[in-house]
């Protein structure tokens, strides 16, 4: 009987902080669950120079599950690193299993349930620490921004997060959600509105507001000097320095989101509720 090798996946990254980040994650979870956790990216993060990773070069999914694969491997359990059904793990994952079972027949994956999960507050608590860590005297105000994805199911997270959100901090708060970015087309309108156009209404354009980021690892995006920091800092010059938005901590950063993906380990092992097998 093979041993199933249990491998955490983010959709990947340039940045050298996400993977370094992932790695740290996949170590604290696999301390908590009690095997060893591989930390392996969907793509993107092989471009990334090895000693800018500590001279251990990085991973994507396919020629990862190649390399095992050939080594005699059969068994694998991914554990997402995604807040919903993204078309990646929808559309290219099972296209990429599907590819490499064509040689290697005897290929065994199952894909544990996304992260959020509606009868599950515990990302929204995440969050709601985060905003108090930004609490100013009179901050009541709060944009939970997200990257925007083409899938309708994946903004519905963002929007169910929100939710849960104002239902923790309470009704002195306001909470909206948004995209830091859409595909152009009124086919994405359900990714309204932007972080940039938000920060311009009349009602948010001054005083202090929280940006809450639905962002996992640092990265283009959602680094020091990444996107979202660049629409808030074009935001408050747009406002004369009326407005003063404060960026939240990542999700990741957290220590209460290893306990959910422990937990959603646990499902994926039995195929509960939300898993799969590709």
């Amino acid at each position: 009987m093979n041993v199933v090798e249990t491998l955490l996946v983010d959709n990947g990254s340039l940045a050298p902080a996400a993977t370094l980040q992932l790695r740290g994650l996949a170590k604290a979870l696999g301390k908590t669950i009690g095997v060893e956790v591989t930390p392996i990216s969907l793509l993107h993060s092989t471009g990334v120079s090895t000693p800018a990773l500590g001279d251990v070069a990085a991973e994507i999914l396919e020629p990862a599950l190649e390399l095992r694969l050939m080594q005699g491997k059969t068994d694998f359990l991914i554990v997402p690193l995604f807040f919903g059904p993204s078309g990646a793990l929808t559309d290219y994952m099972p296209k990429r299993i599907a590819h490499l079972r064509e040689r290697f027949p005897d290929l065994s994956v199952k894909l544990a349930p996304v992260l959020f999960q509606p009868n599950d507050d515990r990302l929204a608590r995440i969050l709601a620490d985060q905003v108090r860590a930004q609490l100013r005297d009179e901050t009541r105000r709060v944009a939970l921004v997200d990257h925007g994805s083409p899938v309708r199911a994946v903004s519905a997270v963002r929007d169910q997060l929100a939710v849960q959100l104002v239902k923790i901090l309470g009704p002195a708060f306001t909470v909206a959600a948004a995209s830091m970015e859409r595909r152009e087309g009124k086919d994405y309108d359900f990714c309204d509105p932007l972080l940039a156009n938000l920060l311009r209404k009349p009602e948010w354009n001054s005083g202090d507001v929280i940006v809450a980021m639905q962002f996992l690892l640092p990265g283009r995006h959602a680094g020091p000097s990444g996107d979202v920091a660049e629409i808030c800092d074009a935001a408050e010059v747009a406002s004369e320095n009326k407005l003063h938005v404060f960026q939240t901590g990542l999700v990741a950063e957290h220590p209460l989101l290893v306990q959910i993906l422990a937990d959603r380990w646990r499902c994926g092992l039995v195929l509960g509720p939300g898993a799969s097998v590709l």
